[in-house]
């Protein structure tokens, strides 16, 4: 039997479809999902409202700089299990802070850097008429700043997102969940009578993957002003 037949009699198990058994691909899902979503929400609320501020001040260029060449030069894998051996260390819930850290350190560096070239790449008459016009300091980072940012932090959303999906994966290897990540563990651990099991839980991954992309495609189209969409070409991304 080939690795493709095994992969498709591992797909039609009478299990393999079900929301309420951790052996069901939409279970894995949902738990793959809910990780790579809270990590995004949590790093999120770390990185855009420094990031924002620096950006509106125009300071913190070398720091932007630094943190977008630091999260690339960290592996993701050697965060998680770093992240694992304290939490081991300390007694804390293996199965869960670990990866979650890891993961949240991982979405800082797209989201922080972009919120910055996002805000610092805005028009400087557009924000000196806002002043001009009586606005305040505040008001203009969150009512002018902001909005027209939007493209470009969504992009780096959308990049950090798609690091999450992947690296939850990755995550199974020391956590008892690990989503869609849990096929590719589990299948690596059968040997020979897993390869089914891996070539299944890869695809599952890529499909999910895929499909987050056009998800977000589809929110940066609802959610940025059409005006933008064309501007937001010119606007340079660091990423």
């Amino acid at each position: 039997m080939s690795i493709f037949d095994e992969a498709w009699t591992w797909l039609g198990e009478p299990n393999r479809w079900s929301w309420t058994d951790p052996a069901g691909i939409p279970y894995r899902t949902v738990e793959h999902l809910e990780f790579s979503a809270l990590s995004l929400v949590v790093a999120a609320a770390i990185a855009i409202p420094p990031a924002l501020w620096l950006a509106h001040y125009r300071r913190g260029a070398f720091l932007a700089s630094t943190v977008v060449n630091l999260g690339r030069a960290i592996p993701s894998f050697g965060l998680i299990i770093l992240f694992w051996y304290l939490a081991s260390r300390w007694e804390l819930n293996t199965s869960f802070w670990p990866l979650l850290v890891a993961l949240v350190a991982l979405a800082l560096p797209p989201l922080f850097t972009n919120t910055y070239a996002g805000v610092v790449s805005v028009e400087p008459d557009t924000v000196d008429a806002a002043r001009g016009s009586g606005y305040r300091e505040r008001q203009i980072m969150f009512g002018i700043e902001l909005p027209l940012a939007l493209p470009v932090i969504l992009a780096g959303a959308r990049v950090a997102f798609l690091q999450l999906v992947a690296t939850v994966a990755i995550g199974a290897i020391v956590n008892d969940g690990g989503g869609l990540g849990r096929y590719i563990v589990d299948g690596f651990a059968q040997g020979r009578g897993g390869y089914g099991e891996i070539l299944g839980g890869g695809v599952a991954v890529i499909v999910l993957a895929l499909l987050c992309e056009g998800v977000f495609t589809v929110i940066t189209r609802l959610a940025v002003p059409k005006g933008l969409h064309v501007e937001n070409a010119r606007q340079p991304q660091v990423l």
